[in-house]
């Protein structure tokens, strides 16, 4: 599904990301750990086509996307939440869904039911604008906007960051759902019992170089507590 090969990216001449291998496959969770500052968003970035890679190679679906534009991606099956619960302040809840799912040009109607389904906090609220929501109520809707546009990968960056406990389980049991349904899962997690939880593979991130890779039940658990200790 998802291949990044040597991938070097950053700003500017400020280098961040250097030779870094990875690979989202279809119905797993992979999820990328690392203090911060060590180029989790930069990766995420770069794999959505935000920032533009300076060598290395992405794949996705077979194809070669290194240099394919941001909105291409999204055509071609990624949607991405990233850090910070994004929106449309002044649109209503259901309209921030509608518009994501418009601008695919790749959605269903029926989507929207199915984002429903996994994040019924936002049913009752369909007619709220976006600028009104708590802080888990709209990390929910930038998940939501995501996934309405049925994307075959999907990108998530500290998802749980800053939120109560009772809707972090909730979108840990969402993001479960949405790999049990075959979408490839690639997620930024700064909570190691959390992404223990989700994970089936995990990379560890360190000054942008991958310095451990691998499958969850193969994690020195103890070992990666003190990498990302900061």
């Amino acid at each position: 599904m998802l291949t990044v090969h040597g991938l070097c990216s950053g700003y500017g001449r400020a280098q961040v990301l250097f030779d870094v291998d990875l690979t989202a496959e279809p119905g797993s969770v992979t999820c990328v750990m690392g203090r911060n500052g060590v180029g989790k968003s930069t990766l995420l970035n770069t794999v959505a086509g935000l920032i533009p890679a300076t060598a290395g190679r992405i794949s996705f679906d077979g194809a070669d996307v290194t240099r394919a534009p941001a909105h291409a991606r999204v055509r071609a099956g990624m949607g991405y939440a990233p850090q910070g619960h994004a929106s449309f302040a002044p649109l209503t809840v259901l309209q921030n869904l509608q518009v994501a799912r418009e601008a695919a040009g790749r959605a269903r109607p029926e989507a929207i039911d199915r984002t429903l389904e996994l994040f019924p906090r936002l049913a009752p609220l369909l007619e709220r604008r976006a600028g009104l929501l708590s802080g888990g109520q709209a990390q929910q809707l930038a998940i939501a906007r995501a996934l309405v546009t049925r994307p075959a990968l999907l990108i998530l960056d500290e998802p749980t960051e800053g939120i109560q406990p009772s809707i972090v389980a909730e979108i840990e049991e969402a993001v479960a759902a949405i790999a049990g349904d075959g979408v490839a899962v690639l997620l930024v997690e700064q909570y190691l019992d959390v992404a223990l939880r989700l994970a089936d593979s995990i990379t560890v991130l360190d000054a942008g170089r991958v310095i451990r890779a691998g499958p969850r039940a193969e994690l020195d658990t103890a070992g990666a507590q003190r990498l990302l200790a900061i």
